[in-house]
């Protein structure tokens, strides 16, 4: 982590007056610059423990960029803050939850012709055959898969969720690594043949039952071992909160369903257009098994969710009004948020895109860690899980050789905005 001098540095960065200490100054003279009162407007709760200095530099972000008491919209000027939902917001992920419960209560259905290739275009051969030979042809398309009862089933659905078949094959290729994750993708295709309101029905009976679950609970899928309770992080909450209150337009980009998240985003007060995720096609009032596309990238074509380059392409398409392919460019400064929050890969370009403060909880992924750890224009802040968290990275995240990951799945090294490669980091925030 940066040093206490750096990281004071690093409050003045933000806006060129704002005084963190004795040494942030207003100009070549050495004068101390007034910090900004915050007195009359609320700050992040004292109570709540974060790492470091992080609460008392995000207070200080947020009373530089924002305006006490006003409905912040991004529509009439209001600053941007945008957080990841899954391990950012809640300990654990809404979206696997939400399928663990479908699949528990019988609520997959058969997909057409009892073909679950037409349920994704990136499943690979042996993925289809290891459904179809486990899920069988006896349900009529479009009936209810009785996966409550048939374990081998349920088992292939849960390990399919997770990238592989039970026989380890990969479940998914041919798609461009930085704009979706088939995974992702599937779990809303899963919900196919059912109504928006159906679907937000199981994600609260989900929502409920892992809120209700003790912390640290897993339960049991099929004959899987799969995490089993949910928890919102207290300090997120916090801090959406304190945003809202000072101006901010706080909306959620996640990598889960969209129906899901907007269920989810009741608990902290974001209307649902506020909450961003993989959205669904829907005709006739049901979801299909395909995708609204993004960046000029067609809807059904299934290839563009809320997945590293993808997430930038939807907050540029939805909320900045970007068509076509340029809504995969990064915008101008003056169009672009404030403030971020995530925790993996698939959030590490929009988080780069904000031009105020990245908020990163440290969840051992290499590509953002090095990002963050690089800190190259002292904006990001890194904060261990605030429930359960990682222990220490054994070695340094290998940034240099093989903690990127292009568009074909290669690896290679992780370079910063300007070209330049990012040396190996060791992980100082756990």
């Amino acid at each position: 982590m940066k040093s206490f001098r750096t990281r004071a540095a690093w409050a003045c960065a933000l806006s060129g007056v704002i005084a963190l200490t004795a040494s942030c100054s207003s100009g070549g003279d050495g004068a101390a610059a007034a910090a900004p009162d915050t007195s009359s407007c609320a700050v992040l709760d004292p109570g709540l423990e974060w790492f470091g200095e992080n609460r008392q530099l995000l207070d200080r972000m947020i009373a530089e960029k924002g305006t006490c008491g006003v409905d912040g919209d991004v529509a009439n000027g209001a600053p941007l803050a945008l957080f990841d939902w899954d391990n950012t917001v809640v300990k654990n992920d809404i979206g696997s939850a939400t399928a663990y419960w479908m699949i528990k209560n019988d609520k997959i259905l058969q997909p057409e012709g009892a073909d679950w290739a037409t349920t994704s275009r990136f499943l690979t051969p042996d993925a289809v055959a290891a459904l179809g030979a486990a899920c069988g042809t006896e349900v009529a398309p479009g009936g209810p898969l009785p996966t409550r009862s048939d374990l081998d089933c349920a088992d292939e659905m849960v390990a399919v969720l997770d990238d592989e078949t039970t026989s380890g094959k990969p479940a998914f290729a041919g798609y461009d690594h930085r704009r979706t994750k088939p995974a992702y993708a599937w779990a809303v295709a899963l919900m196919g043949g059912h109504s928006p309101d159906e679907v937000a029905d199981y994600a609260r009976a989900a929502r409920t039952e892992n809120l209700a679950a003790q912390e640290g609970a897993e339960q049991t899928v099929g004959t899987t071992q799969v995490d089993g309770y949910v928890r919102y992080y207290p300090q997120i909450a916090d801090l959406v909160k304190v945003l809202r209150t000072n101006g901010f337009d706080v909306r959620i980009i996640s990598a889960s369903a969209e129906p899901v998240v907007r269920v989810w985003a009741e608990e902290l007060g974001l209307a649902p257009e506020r909450a961003m995720g993989v959205r669904p096609v829907v005709e006739n009032g049901v979801l299909t098994r395909h995708l609204v596309g993004c960046g000029g990238v067609g809807d059904g074509e299934d290839s563009v969710i809320p997945y590293i380059d993808g997430k930038r392409c939807q907050v540029n398409e939805v909320v900045f009004g970007v068509s076509g392919p340029a809504a995969f460019d990064q915008l101008p400064a003056d169009r672009r948020q404030v403030f971020a929050a995530g925790d993996s890969v698939t959030d590490v370009t929009f988080l780069g895109d904000a031009t105020g403060a990245r908020l990163v909880i440290n969840r051992n992924n290499a590509e953002l860690m090095c990002n963050a750890y690089d800190n190259s224009d002292e904006r990001w802040l890194v904060n261990p899980m605030f429930l359960d968290p990682k222990e220490r990275a054994a070695e340094p995240y290998p940034c240099s050789t093989k903690a990127f990951t292009a568009a074909d799945g290669g690896k290679g090294a992780v370079h910063r905005a300007d070209g330049s490669v990012i040396e190996d980091q060791a992980d100082t925030v756990y």
